[in-house]
């Protein structure tokens, strides 16, 4: 088992990373720890909507930022969602093949597309907003609140900190180079 030694550099213990050989244990590794969690909260999320709609994870993200966003642009969803462009482009082009997505140059740039759900679009949006919800809720309760409290500080704290470096103001606009491929 590993100790922590809270002396360390705020609270993060070095030996609660390292073993005796020097090699990097996983599970005391903060950003993998992170990423594990992260993809265990979005993999029984998706089971909801993909049981819902048939729609993979980069076409949730789709439906999510343009329904909230109302209409926008596929380099947007990019930055928003953290996804490469053609992970994006894919998901645009299988939204828009249901029937839930529609296109429209911009006069000034024809190279931009303005994107926005159509009426079946926003139909499916809503019900998935409300799955979003629902699971939200399901999730906040089986942490308890005092669990809740103490991840929604965490998150803020590293979200505050690291956002700041990178000199970022708005959580919605990650720089064009900040991806989680790996996460897809």
């Amino acid at each position: 088992m590993h100790q922590k030694d809270e002396t360390d550099q705020g609270g993060c213990a070095d030996d609660g990373i390292v073993d005796g050989a020097e090699r990097l244990v996983l599970e005391a590794f903060l950003p993998y720890r992170l990423v594990r969690a992260s993809e265990l909260v979005s993999r029984r999320f998706a089971e909801a909507y993909r049981a819902a709609h048939g729609i993979t994870r980069q076409e949730w993200r789709c439906f999510a930022i343009l329904g909230e966003a109302g209409q926008t642009t596929a380099t947007e969803i990019a930055r928003r969602s953290t996804m490469h462009k053609t992970k994006v482009s894919r998901a645009v082009a299988a939204l828009q093949a249901r029937g839930w997505l529609s296109r429209r140059a911009d006069e000034a740039d024809r190279r931009i597309e303005h994107l926005e759900l159509t009426a079946s679009g926003e139909a499916v949006y809503r019900e998935l907003a409300g799955l979003a919800r629902s699971y939200q809720k399901s999730l906040c309760r089986e942490l308890g609140p005092e669990a809740l409290r103490a991840l929604e500080a965490g998150l803020s704290a590293v979200e505050a900190r690291l956002l700041d470096e990178a000199g970022v103001t708005d959580l919605r606009r990650i720089a064009p180079g900040e991806r989680a491929d790996d996460l897809d």
